[in-house]
């Protein structure tokens, strides 16, 4: 594990690693409305190039510039790291603290491709639920990582880490504000300008928090909202035989086939992303693929058939 050793380096500028355009085989955030004017593009560029060193913005400005144009943020593409993304052992990690280690090992969880469903993009869930704004924050944001002490707390800001504080033992390790947005001006047209232009990102709950553990989080509630629905609005406590449809299998979405199961019904989820379907499959939250209705019309009625007859 020697290789991470590198989080505590910051930025990779020397060298600059190679351009690194989109990779195809993860799928990729939709891209953004911008809302921006000629000059906010300009000041967008700017935010973006106060993490990059003077003597190469005349490299970096038109790459980010393209990005802005093409995807409606700047992700920085060309610092995403080369090594595996994941959660590795927390001995490995170069911090003055387990405290430290524990946050680079949640980070890395968070953005693992097996987790994360826009891992490029620093999406961990919710189609925007981001981790950090770009990939110059995440190398950022370890460097400090690797210098905090019990003696210091480290203050995050929608992505941007504003800094170590002197702090005690017992004070927090790090405080998180994620999309602060003045409720009078909390719509989304002003959203997407201030996320184009840097300064915001949402962290969903558990995205910019570090803390997402995928849809076991929220199996428990699904279980339970599923079996009182039943006993509300079907009067029975037993689901055995029933047909339970709903859609959608990304980020926590998993939870509704695997309560399904628990309550013994018939769960159909529709999905209409190859790339979600087949990776929750994988992971086991889903049981069966089926591409065609009537052989899905014929698979929902067995169970129900043998239940018929298992009770008459």
């Amino acid at each position: 594990m020697a290789f991470l050793k590198v989080l505590k380096d910051g930025i990779p500028i020397d060298p600059l690693p190679p351009h690194k355009s989109r990779d195809d085989s993860v799928p990729h955030a939709p891209v953004r409305n911008t809302h921006l004017t000629p000059d906010e593009e300009q000041l967008a560029l700017k935010n973006s190039l106060r993490y990059i060193p003077s003597h190469l913005h005349h490299v970096l400005a038109p790459e980010f510039a393209q990005e802005l144009k093409n995807y409606g943020h700047i992700y920085m593409y060309r610092f995403r790291p080369d090594f595996e993304m994941r959660a590795y052992p927390i001995a490995y990690y170069p911090t003055q603290c387990k405290e430290a280690a524990a946050i680079m090992l949640m980070i890395m969880n968070n953005l693992d491709p097996k987790v994360a469903q826009f891992p490029h993009e620093l999406i961990t869930y919710g189609g925007n639920g981001q981790v950090f704004s770009n990939w110059a924050q995440f190398w950022l944001m370890m460097k400090y990582l690797s210098k905090l002490t019990r003696s210091q707390t480290l203050v995050m800001m929608s992505g941007h880490p504003l800094g170590l504080f002197p702090s005690s033992p017992t004070g927090p390790r790090m405080v998180v504000t994620n999309g602060m947005m003045v409720p009078n001006y909390s719509t989304r047209v002003n959203y997407d300008r201030l996320f184009a232009l840097g300064v915001t990102m949402y962290g969903q709950m558990t995205a910019g928090s570090y803390c997402y553990i995928g849809p076991q989080g929220i199996v428990h509630g699904t279980t339970l909202t599923l079996m009182n629905a039943g006993r509300k609005y079907l009067n029975v406590n037993d689901m055995s035989g029933k047909v339970y449809i709903s859609s959608g299998l990304g980020g926590m979405s998993g939870a509704q086939a695997k309560a399904a199961v628990i309550c013994g019904c018939i769960g159909v989820i529709a999905e209409v992303d190859t790339c979600v379907l087949e990776k929750r499959y994988k992971q086991g939250w889903v049981q069966e693929i089926i591409d065609d209705l009537d052989h899905l019309i014929a698979r929902i009625r067995l169970p129900k058939l043998l239940f018929l007859i298992n009770n008459f």
